[in-house]
């Protein structure tokens, strides 16, 4: 289940009939941002468009991670799949990612750890219909266009469950998000299923709306920084203080959220109030919340309740030939040292 950004994030706005760079391209996928101050052997962290990722950013242009003394190289992907492959592969030393690509990553062999809750998708991925469509009753038969595999996928799936239906009583038509998003613009699909920004481009169709998203389903999908199992047991002290930094970076997005909104924008490759549109879709988490978000509780939120309803599903839509291991799968101990050690009242 990938959500495969792809960037610069403006053309999706401005070029809605130009298919951008895909999952599975050729040629370069990422561009590397100058690594910290702080010495020694950079950790490498894989990003893509998100906006739940993009406080990594402000880390780096505020120096949270060489006040913190470690060396991070930022390698932005253009695509996310590109990213997904590269820290299975150990190639880079962690990725932003989201609990379904973890877990079907995993049960494919790779060594990872989740170590950073970073945010749950709020309402940022949605499936959008045109105006002839009131019910999710309503799809039976109609057209639907999503990326097969990714997230958004997964919330098509679980919002037709829902209601008693599956993927056999639609007409389901695997497309690259930016193109799904565009052709349902144009009138070629009667709904689609799509993440922020390409929800924006989706709703230029007239009479368009929502018929349901990711906030219909707290805590469904949530997003995270993995690291590979080698770097967590090889470089503990330096992945501590990656994890200082990025709550150091959310602090600072609370604190003042006009200049990191900004920061985050030119990344994204649009403007500050066009990001600020997206603010209220993705719930980015502060280290107490993120902490508890680890715990195995019957909440919406607890990742380890919702791998346990995630693995089955990935089976059942053979997205994966068996369930991902669970054990040692997340790693809250650098979140509790953050808390534990940050200033109290």
């Amino acid at each position: 289940m990938r959500r495969p950004l792809l960037a610069p994030l403006a053309a999706a706005f401005a070029i809605a009939s130009v298919l951008l760079a895909g999952c599975g391209g050729s040629g370069s996928a990422a561009t590397d941002s100058a690594g910290s101050a702080a010495s020694g052997k950079p950790i490498t962290i894989g990003y893509s468009a998100w906006p739940g990722w993009f406080p990594l950013e402000v880390a780096e242009e505020k120096g949270f991670f060489a006040d913190e003394g470690v060396n991070v190289e930022l390698k932005y992907f253009n695509d996310y799949t590109a990213s997904i492959d590269a820290v299975d592969s150990g190639t880079i030393d962690a990725n932003a990612q989201t609990l379904n690509d973890t877990l079907a990553g995993v049960a494919s062999g790779a060594k990872l750890k989740i170590v950073v809750n970073t945010d749950f998708s709020a309402g940022n991925d949605a499936v959008i219909v045109d105006k002839s469509i009131t019910s999710v009753a309503g799809l039976k038969g109609k057209t639907v266009a999503a990326e097969a595999g990714v997230v958004d996928h997964y919330l098509l799936l679980q919002g037709l469950k829902a209601s008693g239906l599956s993927e056999r009583d639609i007409d389901f038509r695997g497309s690259p998000t930016d193109a799904a998003a565009a052709a349902f613009a144009a009138g070629q699909f009667d709904g689609v299923a799509v993440f922020a920004p390409f929800t924006l481009e989706a709703l230029k169709r007239p009479g368009s709306h929502v018929l349901f998203s990711s906030k219909d389903f707290p805590g469904s999908i949530p997003d995270h920084i993995v690291f590979t199992d080698a770097a967590v047991s090889d470089r503990a002290a330096d992945v501590q203080k990656v994890v200082n930094a990025w709550y150091r970076a959310v602090a600072y997005l609370r604190g003042n959220p006009d200049d990191a909104r900004a920061i985050m924008a030119k990344q994204a490759g649009i403007s500050p109030e066009e990001y600020a549109k997206l603010d209220a879709g993705t719930a980015i988490l502060t280290a107490k919340d993120a902490l508890a978000a680890f715990a195995d509780t019957g909440a919406p939120t607890s990742l380890p309740a919702t791998a346990r309803k995630i693995n089955p599903f990935l089976v059942d839509s053979g997205l994966t030939k068996q369930e991902a291991d669970l054990g040692g799968l997340f790693a809250p101990d650098f979140t509790k040292t953050y808390v534990d050690s940050a200033p109290k009242g």
